[in-house]
């Protein structure tokens, strides 16, 4: 399970021209999903997400995480994490999860960062077009693999 986080001072995702979910100041996480995914990586990933200190605390310095700042965090589902550029110009998506197994665990790690956080979590919609907006706050973007705990 790969995500790219990124430090927002707001995100938005649009559906059909319609806003589906808005945060303020927090964090947007695009989540990609493997086959072999599991409940460990969504463990791990969400723990690590909420405990990520890059917000400045009151000495400039990235101190805080999204609990500290009582941050939001908007989560987006996105297969692209998983391309692989190796041939060609066409990345190939063959590692990225099909939906029967990346809706599930996705919905799952959701309801996990809702349940650590005791705050809702605004998501785009599985497969859906979506329109992505964010102002990036730093910029400060981050990658992080659940294959990559060591």
């Amino acid at each position: 399970m790969r995500v790219l986080v990124q430090r927002v001072r707001k995100a938005s995702v649009t559906i059909k021209k319609e806003c589906k979910s808005l945060i303020s100041n927090g964090l947007l996480v695009f989540v990609g999903i493997e086959d072999d995914d599991n409940s460990e990586d969504i463990e791990w990933l969400s723990n690590k997400i909420i405990q990520l200190r890059i917000f400045n605390d009151e000495n400039g310095v990235m101190n805080k995480s999204v609990q500290d700042i009582d941050g939001e965090i908007l989560v987006v589902s996105q297969f692209t994490l998983h391309a692989s550029t190796k041939k060609g110009n066409r990345p190939s998506y063959i590692r990225a999860a099909k939906p029967q197994i990346a809706i599930p665990l996705y919905e799952a790690f959701c309801q996990t960062l809702q349940l650590k956080t005791k705050k809702e979590i605004p998501t785009g919609a599985f497969g859906a077009d979506m329109q992505v907006e964010l102002v990036n706050d730093g910029p400060v973007t981050i990658w992080i693999d659940s294959k990559n705990k060591e």
